[in-house]
């Protein structure tokens, strides 16, 4: 269902405008008449964010809000207050009760929904149901720099994905490219004249419609204090430059949680096939990594109790193969899974130089694998 959104209000007509407004979020909207019911439905859904009244009959906002504040369950749970007054000192006054934000009354639905958009992760109905994006999806990638040289770098190390890239030398265009359409991430320099890049990632952060973008702050290695503000500001990545494309696209695939697991994993032949790529290295390997567990749950509990792990497309055996297999092995060992290897004379020999894998068995082909697995003879080494 999403978030709880509480609406604690004695006007019907209130609690109906911010219903309405929410009716495209995957959120639930609980209302309540005055205080008591309000706090007695917080006890009982624990909602993520309270829309509070100030004036109310029985028990009024300024005396529920105290007896959140005062129970270590509900204190933390953010309340934005409604208020009929606009006034500097009734301002004050709500902010000093510790609420994280006010409206005034009468708002209009949008701005309901941009204010409690700020304190909680909102998604339409239509976003909240879509399937998980894969990495040869066409991703759409804005970058904002205003050196040629960066562009042509990223724009050749992402030639080999579908993902599209748009390059923009100046913040203002970042705004007005995102007002026409949604990026699914920003990359941004942090060199940008007069600190652009800061001020890019703070309005796309107080938007509602870009607050939940992934924005990559590109940076001179040696700039660490530039770094650190960027850090502190909660930029989803630093990049260093110069940039490292293939750690770039690594961490692209995990801020936007791109299923990356059907380049290594199939199940065919009454087999889990673990396939490495020609290009195997440390990214690959931690991709491989982050989904074995639940790519080899996933073949048990489809009745495959095997596991081919395929290393021929590999010339030599390093640290970084050595820990995936021993990953693999561990966990197959602790699944009850059967696992044989597929590798050269070399890259097995170079793999039983090693105390932890001297009894890895490996075969020449994908059919000697499947007859091992299978139980008949397969003359593994």
């Amino acid at each position: 269902m999403g978030p709880k959104i509480l609406t604690v209000d004695d006007s019907k007509t209130i609690r109906m405008i911010v219903a309405r407004a929410f009716r495209t979020f995957a959120c639930e909207v609980l209302e309540a008449a005055d205080g008591v019911e309000g706090l007695a439905i917080v006890n009982r859904e624990k909602p993520d964010i309270i829309l509070l009244d100030y004036t109310m009959p029985v028990m009024d906002g300024f005396e529920m809000l105290n007896k959140l504040k005062s129970d270590p369950e509900t204190r933390n749970i953010p309340v934005v207050m409604l208020t009929a007054e606009a006034g500097r000192d009734n301002v004050l006054k709500i902010a000093r009760l510790g609420v994280r934000d006010y409206l005034v009354k009468p708002f209009k639905e949008d701005l309901v929904v941009e204010r409690v958009g700020r304190i909680i992760d909102l998604k339409a109905w239509n976003e909240a149901t879509t399937k998980a994006k894969r990495y040869d999806d066409p991703l759409q990638i804005l970058l904002v720099d205003d050196k040629p040289a960066i562009l042509d770098l990223i724009k050749s190390g992402l030639s080999d994905t579908n993902w599209v890239l748009n390059a923009l030398t100046q913040a203002g265009q970042a705004v007005d490219f995102c007002s026409r359409q949604m990026p699914d991430a920003i990359l941004v320099s942090l060199s940008l004249a007069e600190g652009a890049g800061f001020m890019l990632f703070q309005m796309m952060r107080a938007a509602f419609k870009t607050k939940s973008i992934p924005i990559f702050a590109m940076s001179v290695k040696t700039a660490v204090e530039e770094q650190q503000r960027a850090q502190q500001m909660g930029f989803s990545a630093i990049i260093t430059k110069p940039i490292d494309v293939e750690d770039l696209k690594a961490k692209l695939a995990r801020a936007l949680n791109l299923d990356t697991s059907y380049r290594y994993f199939v199940q065919q032949d009454g087999v889990l096939l673990l396939k490495l790529p020609p290009n195997f290295n440390p990214h690959v390997s931690n991709d491989i990594t982050v989904n074995l567990r639940a790519k080899v749950t996933e073949s048990v509990d489809a009745g495959l109790g095997k596991l081919l792990m395929d290393m021929s497309p590999l010339t030599t055996a390093d640290v970084n193969l050595i820990r995936l297999g021993i990953t693999v092995t561990s966990l197959c060992q602790e699944l009850g899974v059967k696992l044989t290897m597929i590798g050269s004379q070399v890259v097995s020999t170079e793999c039983k130089n090693y105390e932890e894998t001297k009894d890895w068995q490996f075969v020449n082909s994908y059919e000697e694998g499947l007859s091992q697995l299978s139980g008949a003879s397969s003359g593994a080494r």
